[in-house]
């Protein structure tokens, strides 16, 4: 537990008062406390190995702070400004617990049961906010679940689950930087605290410390319903042209940003006018750079591993929306490796699953999918977990996320962790036209077969009628009298194509030239 010792004093009044208050003013008092950590520290954390330990907060300007950690001493100055940082050694993974101890002057903060692993930030809107509790495996997972080396960060958002509807006051004060993120103690992993963790993030988490055993630690900001753009800095799509209409005038009203958010922001917001915000509109979970700037930059100075991401919906309802998010997404990746200054950190994405249109407005999934897909061939050091297998043709929210979390873990246990498996399903290199046929080839490609032991199904020549298809060794072969221009696989909002590996990972939608 964080046990903070304060110094006491006692007043002697210089002048006569009455004898209730004299006595009052004799008794010790407690001062207020001036020392303080950032609110990502807390008992329990996980810290980053093999990167310098950077622990920092806010004290008493020029009071001398120090810093006892693992058996180094820090010390530093608390500067004009109240803040002060200091950084320790990088240190390897282990289960040891350590305890960190900070004091200046009488008071003194102390963090226990710290352990040093891998640390991942989880982000994305609903289906990653998803918890273990309503997750379709989760009774199965319960009495298994505890687990001493995974630790879950899970600061609510302002406005978590609240949809459709005015928010209260005490909502709406929540709504700035500071206070939008409550941040929470980190927790040990068990029945109890995993229940409203993202199950996403709790099976990527479980398969790495099952795989590795190492501790790793999960810091998720992800919120219902959010847009990419919440996510990414304002500045830096400021600074785009491609994307600074984004912030140009107030976000309720601009076009260049989904509609949809900007209709949810209106129910929960748009009928106050004394809400704080700035040029761009009041704040809001929705507000580009918002989540950014009340999550993802009070984290810049604690080092991290890498992302994992699972968000698109918001963004996939308009033609143009979905034909942008690639190059947004190039944008987040970009901007959370600088901030981080790590240029080769992992992302890693769930690409959209399948739903049917009559109950959602998936028309343009498709279209999102292959640019999910164009976007992992096109950058290094990532990775993406196909998920059209499992959606559900009624529902957004398919409830298999053992499935995605533990696809997520094989790209980074293949990447970062040096195992020697197959991280994906089949991902499409070509298509070349000869003797007849079209032959498709594939990375990740060995002991092609169709997932539900029928004929291959999902692939087309126009991305409407179902063409034949066969496996020849590690291809596939659509036979064909002329020449086509295109080839589609699983160009239906909810996909019926059933072409997986021998790991039983599913091939990913796609739309590529014919040679």
């Amino acid at each position: 537990m964080r046990r903070t010792m304060v110094k006491t004093a006692t007043c002697l009044p210089s002048f006569r008062i009455s004898s209730w208050l004299l006595f009052a003013l004799l008794l010790p008092f407690v001062c207020p406390a001036q020392l303080r950590l950032a609110s990502v520290f807390s008992d329990n954390m996980v810290l980053q190995r093999d990167k310098p330990v950077c622990i920092w907060g806010t004290g008493i300007p020029g009071s001398n702070i120090r810093v006892r950690f693992a058996g180094e001493e820090l010390n530093t100055v608390v500067a004009a400004d109240s803040a002060w940082r200091v950084y320790g050694k990088k240190r390897k993974p282990g289960n040891r617990s350590y305890t960190l101890s900070v004091s200046s002057g009488k008071e003194v903060l102390v963090l226990e049961n710290i352990l040093i692993g891998d640390v991942w930030i989880v982000s994305g809107q609903s289906n990653m906010e998803w918890p273990m509790v309503r997750e379709m495996h989760w009774k199965a997972e319960a009495g298994k679940i505890a687990s001493p080396l995974i630790r879950f960060n899970n600061p609510p958002p302002a406005g978590r689950y609240v949809y459709g509807t005015v928010y209260t006051d005490s909502l709406r004060r929540r709504l700035t930087p500071d206070s939008f993120y409550l941040w929470n103690r980190w927790q040990v992993c068990d029945s109890s605290t995993a229940r409203n963790m993202s199950a996403v993030a709790y099976y990527f988490a479980r398969t790495i410390v099952d795989a590795k055993n190492i501790p790793i630690g999960v810091i998720n900001l992800s919120i219902g319903g959010a847009p990419i753009e919440t996510f990414i800095r304002a500045g830096t799509l400021r600074d785009d042209a491609r994307f600074n209409a984004k912030v140009s005038g107030n976000w309720l009203e601009n076009t260049a940003l989904p509609q949809w958010i900007r209709q949810r922001g209106k129910e929960n917001i748009g009928v106050f006018t004394d809400t704080s915000g700035d040029l761009t509109g009041p704040g809001h979970a929705y507000k580009p750079g918002f989540a950014y700037e009340g999550g993802i930059q009070p984290l810049r100075l604690f080092p991290i591993k890498g992302l994992i991401w699972y968000q698109g919906e918001s963004n996939s309802l308009e033609a143009e929306r979905a034909g942008e998010y690639p190059d947004l997404m190039r944008l987040l990746i970009s901007d959370y490796r600088k901030e981080w200054k790590d240029p080769r950190m992992p992302v890693y994405w769930v690409q959209l699953s399948s739903i049917d249109t009559p109950y959602y407005q998936s028309q343009f999934w498709p279209l999102f999918r292959d640019g999910q897909r164009k976007l992992l061939m096109e950058t290094t050091n990532t990775g993406m977990a196909v998920s059209s297998d499992i959606g559900l043709a009624s529902n957004v929210h398919p409830t298999n996320k053992k499935a995605v979390g533990e696809r997520l873990a094989r790209w980074a246990l293949k990447q970062e962790y040096g195992l020697p498996l197959v991280p994906s399903g089949p991902l499409p290199v070509n298509a070349v036209y000869r003797n007849g046929g079209v032959v498709l080839t594939f990375q990740y490609a060995e002991k092609l077969r169709a997932s539900d032991g029928t004929a291959l199904h999902g692939f087309s020549l126009d991305g409407k009628k179902e063409a034949e298809a066969f496996i020849r060794g590690n291809t596939v072969v659509i036979p064909c009298a002329e020449k086509p221009v295109q080839v589609y696989y699983g160009w239906k909002p909810f996909s019926d194509g059933n072409l997986v590996n021998g790991e039983n990972l599913p091939a990913s939608t796609f739309l590529l030239q014919v040679k």
